[in-house]
């Protein structure tokens, strides 16, 4: 086996904490826009934008939906649930959102004391993310995290989304390194498990929630701190 020398990291779900930031994000658009004289609890419409939203990105990553479509096709779908059918409140949440949410800082916990060790091992680390170009710099840059990054790589760069075995050989060429000494660390295990591993790089899958089984051929963490020491063994 090759010396590991690169780590490609996602950035949603894996390190910058999507639920919480979005959670606030959200609360704060509820407020703004006194969606509680037309909806009946903040917490009846995040459970169904989760879902709703959930389904959209899993569209998004097979190609089915452009982005303009998730962006606001989300929020149409969400009021639509509970009989709003309004295209002006639907376009406050998705502008509002996409202003809001990116300026969020929470981070999983040992975040940056993992980032710290792996650059110390003298590892490279890049990002391969599905998120939008436009926010994801700016949830790096907020989170203080852009530094730890050799480059980040965008699926609108290329036009292809994870799991597409093209955006991980995009990633390799980007950043000269092989297949074989390199890593792939995310949570969603189609996008980026089986997506880097269909593309022959090993991968490490980030359960903090602990939600999936465990399995002998799976490489899993529950907490990002175990990373280091993970790669070591590997």
């Amino acid at each position: 086996m090759k010396e590991v020398k690169h780590v490609f990291l996602d950035l949603d779900r894996t390190l910058w904490d999507f639920e919480k930031n979005s959670q606030a994000a959200l609360e704060q658009l509820y407020s703004d826009l006194s969606l509680k004289d037309i909806l009946p609890s903040f917490e009846q419409f995040l459970k169904e934008y989760k879902e709703i939203n959930a389904r959209y990105w899993e569209l998004y990553g097979l190609g089915k939906v452009s982005k303009e479509n998730l962006r606001i096709g989300r929020f149409l779908d969400t009021l639509a649930s509970f009989q709003v059918y309004s295209a002006e409140i639907a376009e406050k949440l998705a502008s509002g959102y996409v202003s809001i949410s990116p300026y969020q800082t929470n981070l999983f916990p040992g975040t940056k004391e993992a980032l710290n060790e792996l650059k110390s091992m003298n590892l490279n680390l890049s990002i391969i993310t599905n998120g939008f170009k436009e926010v994801q710099f700016i949830k790096l840059n907020n989170s203080g995290l852009m530094h730890f990054f050799d480059e980040i790589l965008c699926s609108e760069d290329i036009g292809i989304n994870k799991p597409n075995v093209e955006i991980f050989h995009a990633a390799l060429e980007r950043n000269k390194v092989k297949k074989e000494q390199s890593i792939m660390v995310g949570d969603d295990f189609k996008a980026d498990i089986i997506g880097a591993t269909r593309a022959g790089i090993r991968s490490v899958l980030f359960d903090y929630h602990k939600q999936f089984e465990e399995r002998q051929e799976i490489e899993r963490i529950t907490l990002l701190t175990e990373l280091p020491s993970k790669i070591v063994g590997l």
